[in-house]
């Protein structure tokens, strides 16, 4: 592979360089520099404004394989997470079978081998996902995995979670939990609150999560091992989270790009699309996610990609299950959305650093004689997201047809290009 990016202005976390070419060759950066001399046979990449950061990376993403290919497979996940300019995701277990052992966790990383996105399976808890027995963390552990959780399924018994975190702080393996008390939100199809009473939908409480969050602090304050709590969506679980952290406890949290931009209100047309785990909730509350964010008691941004095929979300809407596709779209939501909270600089951290800071992996580097792990992308492009640019087997958005500001423009990953149009 040769590949001249042409006149790309380098973001990182901390700065914003000038315009400047960098030559990549067989997946490595050979030279950044102005002018760079062209090469025979190399592609070039060229666009007005574009920019290049380190490659994004999206955990939590629901991959369906092995046995719901159905909704999605590894190779349609990773179409779409280089869509939405993801370089990395980190795969929920609720497959079927769940990834539990040693040998599901080698089938994703086998059968992903030769992506252009880099897949890192997150392990079960327990056996199945079903929150009974503890599932072979450390050999999953040995083979790959980068963390452990139930995926969709909160752990609900406080004496597994509490087991899974003593045994993974043995080789300081990472613990994931959605808090989501299923018995306290049973039956809800939305956030408790105004909307809901006038819409006469049952809802789900906040206290449904933030009893959760409480009870897993609790824990790790108990264990002293490292924990996740991944999709907050309440004002009381950002500042239970952010007076733990104070307090010292080892604790990680992230929320989804969809509770940052929306509330309930969205569900006033009884869009199936919109029904979403954990739900959209009020305004008060999206404000305390976005100062969460801002003050680093949230960590990073999810996707919270969660496809399903139509005969399980073009239903009546009691009976639609809870989740939206949003590999293609997370970018371009913060952009459109959230660009007065959120400068460029700070999406890279949430979607770039924070996330591989969080799981203990290697922050990719935008310097010579390394491997290219990069996004391209335009910060202020205007666009409109159609269904010819989804690349999910799924289709449940409810974005079809909006307009978009921020595109992704291609990743460079593996040895591999995939450029966008």
């Amino acid at each position: 592979m040769l590949l001249l990016l042409k006149n790309v202005r380098i973001i990182t976390e901390k700065s914003e360089g000038r315009p400047q070419d960098i030559f990549i060759r067989d997946g490595m950066i050979e030279a950044i520099g102005d002018e760079l001399r062209l090469e025979k046979n190399a592609d070039i990449w060229e666009w007005p404004g574009a920019c290049v950061s380190a490659g994004w990376f999206d955990a939590g993403v629901q991959a369906c394989d092995p046995g719901y290919e159905h909704r999605e497979d590894l190779h349609s996940a990773a179409r779409a997470a280089a869509a939405g300019g993801f370089t990395a995701v980190a795969s929920f277990p609720n497959t079927n079978p769940a990834i539990q052992s040693k040998s599901e966790v080698l089938y994703v990383k086998n059968k992903t081998a030769d992506s252009p996105v880099t897949f890192y399976p997150i392990g079960a808890v327990s056996q199945g996902c079903e929150g009974k027995d503890l599932a072979e963390l450390f050999d999953m552990h040995s083979a790959g995995a980068v963390a452990f959780s139930d995926g969709r399924k909160a752990v609900q018994d406080a004496g597994l979670l509490l087991r899974a975190l003593q045994y993974a702080k043995a080789f300081n393996g990472l613990i994931l939990n959605e808090p989501h008390h299923k018995t306290i939100a049973a039956g809800g199809q939305m956030h408790e609150g105004v909307v809901s009473t006038s819409l006469g939908m049952k809802g789900v409480p906040a206290l449904a999560e933030e009893i959760m969050v409480q009870r897993d602090l609790s824990l790790l304050e108990y264990v002293q091992g490292r924990l996740h709590l991944h999709l907050l969506s309440t004002a009381k679980s950002v500042a239970l989270v952010r007076a733990a952290k104070k307090s010292g406890l080892p604790v990680t949290a992230s929320v989804a790009v969809a509770n940052l931009c929306f509330t309930d209100e969205k569900l006033a047309s009884f869009d199936s699309n919109w029904k979403v785990l954990p739900p959209l909730r009020s305004q008060s509350d999206v404000n305390a996610l976005l100062e969460g964010l801002a003050d680093g008691t949230i960590d990073f941004i999810c996707s919270n990609h969660t496809p399903w095929d139509e005969e399980a979300k073009n239903l009546e809407f009691p009976y639609a299950e809870f989740g939206m596709t949003g590999l293609e779209t997370a970018f371009a939501l913060c952009r459109t959305y959230l660009s007065k909270q959120l400068s460029v600089r700070d999406l890279i951290e949430k979607t770039a650093v924070a996330p591989r800071r969080v799981f203990g992996l290697p922050q990719p580097e935008i310097k010579t004689g390394v491997r290219a792990e990069l996004t391209v992308f335009h910060p202020d492009a205007e666009w409109v997201f159609q269904e010819k640019d989804i690349r999910s087997k799924s289709h449940n958005t409810p974005f079809a047809g909006q307009p978009f500001i921020g595109k992704v423009l291609g990743i460079i990953n593996n040895g591999q290009a995939v450029k966008h149009s």
